[in-house]
């Protein structure tokens, strides 16, 4: 059995719970989203990888960058 063909599937549960708390107004659970979603896209990351799917690597890092991004700049408001 192909294992590591399942991960896409964990992975969209993460990315849909990250969505979830960052849409809240408490800051924790905001945080909590934003771990959420970098734990995402190291799924999607191991996903694609599996599958060859080169341009969802890279629109993960991206994603995950913007995040990295946004949450410094969250801080400093």
């Amino acid at each position: 059995m192909d294992y590591l063909g399942l991960v896409q599937w964990p992975a969209m549960v993460v990315t849909v719970i990250a969505a979830w708390y960052v849409s809240s107004r408490t800051k924790t659970r905001r945080s909590l989203g934003f771990w959420c979603f970098l734990a995402s896209n190291v799924l999607w990351i191991i996903w694609g990888w599996h599958t060859d799917a080169y341009a969802l690597i890279l629109l993960q890092l991206c994603l995950a960058g913007m995040n990295i991004r946004g949450a410094k700049k969250n801080e400093a408001v």
